[in-house]
């Protein structure tokens, strides 16, 4: 197969597909190829480029130290990366790279998609996604409800964390003169942002967190 006839078949099974869809539909279309990573907002479909590996390992090394944290103390659960979250408000479906959400919204957490928001909300920031998560997801998951929202930029070596007030907006919270971020909705949670860059290995931070 000639060079040019490989490129169109791999852009052509990632191509967003043209006019708009129902959420219902977004779901038939994506089950068909679970390579393509790829979001439903206003009725149309947006497919995203491939991550780079700095996000990767950041987003994984995340996934054990959140999830270890929460199973432990029975909070609830942690969603990484393909696990779609329906938003009714705009509408959309996103894919936050993680998420966590209690034990108290559990009736969200349905097979295919979340249901409603989660309690916090995480994205990894690339250069094609920096406008997507620091405006346009910024002011979605504000005026949806999710009560936490991190930006997390591993190339600038940026942490970003914001609460949601009672006005409904987001204010950001700084990590304490130690450089320790706490968590407003997991509760007990807490983390050094050079943990985020230098990805302690779970011994360590279960070990600073008193649970080695």
């Amino acid at each position: 197969m000639a060079a040019e006839e490989a490129t169109a078949q791999v852009v052509g099974a990632t191509e967003a597909p043209l006019g708009p869809m129902t959420f219902d539909e977004f779901l038939a279309w994506a089950a068909h190829d679970e390579d393509v990573r790829a979001e439903w907002v206003d009725g149309r479909v947006v497919v995203m480029s491939p991550v780079s590996n700095l996000h990767q390992r950041l987003g994984a090394w995340l996934l054990r130290v959140l999830s270890e944290f929460v199973e432990e103390h029975a909070l609830g659960e942690v969603f990484y990366a393909e696990y779609l979250m329906k938003n009714d408000v705009r509408p959309s479906g996103r894919l936050p790279d993680l998420m966590f959400v209690s034990a108290s919204h559990a009736e969200r957490v349905l097979l295919n998609f979340l249901d409603g928001v989660p309690d916090l909300a995480v994205e990894i920031v690339s250069p094609e996604s920096f406008e997507r998560d620091r405006a346009d997801k910024f002011d979605e998951y504000a005026l949806a409800g999710v009560r936490e929202y991190w930006v997390l930029d591993p190339v600038r070596l940026l942490a970003d964390f914001y609460q949601l007030d009672e006005s409904g907006r987001y204010r950001e919270v700084a990590p304490d003169a130690d450089g320790v971020y706490h968590s407003r909705e997991i509760a007990g949670l807490w983390v050094r942002v050079e943990w985020l860059w230098a990805r302690r290995t779970l011994r360590q931070v279960l070990a600073a967190w008193g649970a080695a």
